[in-house]
């Protein structure tokens, strides 16, 4: 949210890019891409953003190389610049010639989706104080909670939580 508010005092328009929207119902993807932008949604509406200066796209799920960059330019409308902390995306899109620069610091080790799905699945219930409520109440509603802990519960490799 803060990464987008910063992007937003720059620029007029934002494109958030979903990832991996082709998969859904895993530990590390528990939710759809529809679920995802949703979310998405209600958090920028209850942070007052003007939604019409956002523009969400998904991109299904691929290999992460050079030609990740043909789709991200297949499925976006133009951009100039991309923002990211991920070393491997700053580098495909430096390489294809795009401007590339990191968001403002902020606390990455709570502000994280993986470390907000193990409070969840683990049923600590702190998990909500780092999303926004109306993003609370939406899982909740689609009974996501409880769709976490049963796929965390699954023990698939690396996905083990320990109560």
């Amino acid at each position: 949210m803060h990464v987008i508010e910063h992007c937003l005092s720059l620029y007029e328009e934002v494109v958030v890019v979903i990832g991996m929207a082709s998969q859904s119902h895993t530990p590390e993807n528990p939710f759809t891409a529809g679920e995802r932008i949703e979310m998405i949604r209600r958090a920028f509406k209850w942070r007052g953003l003007d939604l019409s200066r956002v523009i969400t796209v998904t991109l299904p799920t691929l290999e992460v190389s050079r030609s990740a960059v043909h789709y991200v330019k297949l499925y976006s409308p133009v951009f100039s610049v991309v923002v990211t902390l991920n070393p491997i995306i700053r580098r495909i899109f430096t390489e294809e010639g795009y401007k590339v620069i990191e968001p403002p610091p902020f606390n990455r080790d709570v502000f994280r989706g993986s470390v907000i799905r193990k409070l969840m699945a683990s049923g600590d219930e702190t998990w909500k104080k780092y999303v926004p409520p109306p993003v609370v109440e939406y899982i909740e509603e689609i009974g996501g909670v409880e769709r976490v802990k049963a796929l965390y519960s699954e023990k698939l490799p690396g996905y083990y939580v320990t109560v």
